[in-house]
């Protein structure tokens, strides 16, 4: 018979142990949300790959078409998608980590596990969508003979960049969607913002020089510019300073997300 041996204080020392221990739960959680997101859809995971081909059209219209952006010698609705490819890894995953907690409530006040496992199986998710979107945008470009650079070999570190501030952003917004729950409409709002102040349907090269600094600021702007260096070899004047500030974000954005998550984590079961 296994022995149950309870000590004070062994949550705090082997968390980061516990998170390992816990792997299951990824695998389940990560499964659960992707079956429960599109049951009763009628075209399923489709959506994964309508959605940003939608946005893609719009995009490709009001800022190539009407707006007469340049696209660098580069065919507009690739240079967009490539832009969208991140960003909406980036917005699925803040809305999907805002509502995780309160959503999974009755299972966090009822058993201990890392709450961190909720936020990270969220991330994976929208990780799962990012897949199925990148595989369309190889189809693209194959449809329009666009081979990409050497420098398609440095695209895991990029997407491991993406996941960073996903992650960061995330822990974030779920710890404080639990004390305020104000953050329901908040998190739309930010999403729809970022998406014209992101270069998502259009290069960061449009921005004057005197703003480009405050610009990237955003750490989308370096996530997303170095996902079209990669893709498509377009390298704006700004492109290394925006991935370095995007790099700096990412780190501040992580080790406070994770610092604010784990101060307020024990008192969700009671708060939320």
């Amino acid at each position: 018979m296994s022995e149950l041996v309870i000590e004070a204080g062994r949550t705090e020392r082997q968390y980061w142990l516990d998170l390992w221990r816990y792997r299951e739960l990824f695998y389940f959680l990560a499964w659960r949300d992707l079956l429960v997101r599109y049951k009763q859809t009628v075209v399923g995971i489709s959506w994964s790959l309508i959605r940003p081909l939608l946005t893609m059209l719009i995009l490709s219209v009001v800022f190539g078409k009407l707006g007469k952006m340049p696209s660098g010698g580069v065919p507009y609705p690739l240079l967009v998608f490539c832009g969208m490819l991140p960003w909406m890894f980036f917005s699925t995953s803040l809305s999907e980590c805002g509502n995780s907690l309160v959503q999974n409530a009755s299972l966090i006040s009822k058993i201990y596990f890392p709450r961190l496992v909720i936020i990270v199986s969220s991330v994976i998710t929208s990780f799962v969508d990012f897949m199925i979107s990148a595989g369309f945008l190889a189809a693209l470009m194959m449809w329009y003979h666009y081979r990409p650079p050497v420098a398609v070999v440095l695209l895991p570190f990029l997407v491991l960049l993406a996941f960073g501030v996903s992650l960061g952003v995330g822990l974030w917004i779920a710890a404080l969607m639990v004390e305020y729950r104000d953050f329901r409409i908040i998190v739309p709002f930010l999403v729809q913002f970022g998406l014209y102040i992101s270069p998502v349907g259009f290069q960061s090269s449009v921005v004057p020089a005197r703003y480009q600094l405050l610009f990237s600021l955003n750490p989308m702007v370096g996530v997303i510019d170095g996902f079209r260096w990669c893709l498509l070899g377009t390298q704006g004047p700004a492109m290394w300073r925006s991935l370095t500030v995007a790099l700096i974000d990412v780190v501040v954005l992580l080790v406070t997300g994770i610092w604010y998550f784990r101060k307020t984590e024990r008192t969700f079961a009671d708060v939320i």
